[in-house]
């Protein structure tokens, strides 16, 4: 009897020595592993704006704008057809028409019923509000009724832009800021230091260096 219970105590000892051992080593692999954060977080969604990198690298929509392809924008503009319209005269659905809407008051016109978020939001739809507002309606007028989260690509806002802009009122759209010839310019001034530093100095007249001069290229008067 005494050997049948030392046999089973045994047994049971054994068992929770492993049990406890395995419950260690997970539990150190798994705290190991929410050390190391994964480098892309989950699956990106087409269309919504993601929090890492943000706006901070990306152009002026200004100069996003002078270089923008009105076609291509009304290419993006078929992600909104399920909403709105944007030819002179059309009708108004669950969002309203758009026509003409670069430059007008903002939550007004096209008899459409705004939220009072975009209402009371005061301006008008100017180059850079029309920017943050398809970057993201609601950071832009948070209670709006707009359900769309917004253009992650900056190139894809101007190009809808620069679309609606010649769906009227067609305004001159913007300049790229000057600060963007800067960097042309300082890449350019080191190849002119170069080239200067490159070439040979005219030895001075008399001297036993200069070279004997060709009259014949010598332009008439001077």
């Amino acid at each position: 009897m005494d050997d049948r219970f030392n046999t089973f105590a045994g047994w049971a000892l054994f068992a929770g020595i492993v049990a406890f051992g395995a419950s260690s080593v997970s539990s150190h692999y798994f705290q190991a592993d929410k050390a190391h954060r994964p480098e892309k977080m989950g699956y990106e969604i087409e269309g919504v704006v993601s929090s890492e990198g943000g706006a901070d690298a990306e152009e002026p929509i200004e100069a996003l704008l002078a270089k923008a392809d009105p076609a291509k924008g009304e290419a993006v503009f078929k992600k909104c057809t399920s909403c709105h319209t944007a030819n002179a005269g059309g009708a108004n659905g669950i969002g309203p028409n758009l026509h003409g809407v670069v430059g007008e008051t903002i939550g007004t016109g096209h008899g459409f019923a705004f939220s009072d978020a975009l209402k009371g939001h005061g301006g008008t739809w100017d180059w850079k509000n029309l920017n943050d507002w398809l970057h993201n309606p609601k950071k832009f007028a948070p209670g709006t009724k707009m359900t769309f989260a917004g253009l992650s690509k900056g190139e894809d806002r101007a190009n809808l832009i620069a679309w609606l802009n010649t769906q009227g009122p067609n305004l001159p759209l913007p300049t790229a800021p000057a600060g963007d010839a800067a960097p042309a310019a300082a890449a350019a001034a080191p190849a002119e230091g170069a080239a200067a530093a490159g070439a040979v100095a005219a030895p001075a007249p008399g001297t036993d260096d200069a070279p004997a001069q060709d009259k014949s290229t010598v332009p008439a008067g001077h």
